[in-house]
């Protein structure tokens, strides 16, 4: 679906990529593995030096005053996104609400990806609402009950 809906767009945080080396979201990553030999995905690496590096460096460790520290995957797909002109990914807004904001980034969801999916027909109602539910029960924080009710809202 992914491939689909964001031909060529797809950019993968290696910080992000390792947390996907944890056994609760290993199925993803073997997916990832998947796209990322298919070349539907890009692994980008920040490096020391460069303004990406900076940034992420800044979210993870010295942040300005007013800023916490946030997560390595977090961080990395922001710092990306700022300085490449790229769209954050996450359903974690929480923690990276202030940066969103400061840096006036796009940012989307799985709802929201899951609602253009649906509207493309690229997925039916019935399967939007089992992936929903799959996801629920991995206990990730969605925003709605269902896939319909997201769409109601």
């Amino acid at each position: 679906m992914l491939p689909k809906l964001y031909y060529k767009r797809l950019v993968l945080p290696k910080p992000v990529y390792i947390e996907l080396s944890h056994p609760s979201v290993l199925n993803l990553k073997n997916r990832i593995d998947i796209m990322i030999a298919a070349r539907q995905i890009e692994i980008a690496e920040l490096f020391v030096g460069t303004e990406e590096y900076d940034q992420y460096y800044r979210m993870t460790t010295a942040p300005e005053p007013g800023h916490k520290i946030i997560g390595k995957g977090e961080a990395s797909s922001i710092a990306l996104a700022k300085v490449k002109g790229g769209v954050v990914a996450s359903n974690n807004l929480a923690d990276i609400v202030d940066y969103i904001q400061e840096f006036q980034l796009e940012h989307i969801t799985t709802g929201m990806i899951m609602k253009k999916a649906f509207e493309q027909g690229l997925l039916t109602e019935i399967e939007a609402n089992e992936i929903w539910a799959t996801m629920l029960g991995k206990r990730r924080k969605l925003g709605a009950t269902s896939f319909t009710d997201y769409i109601k809202r």
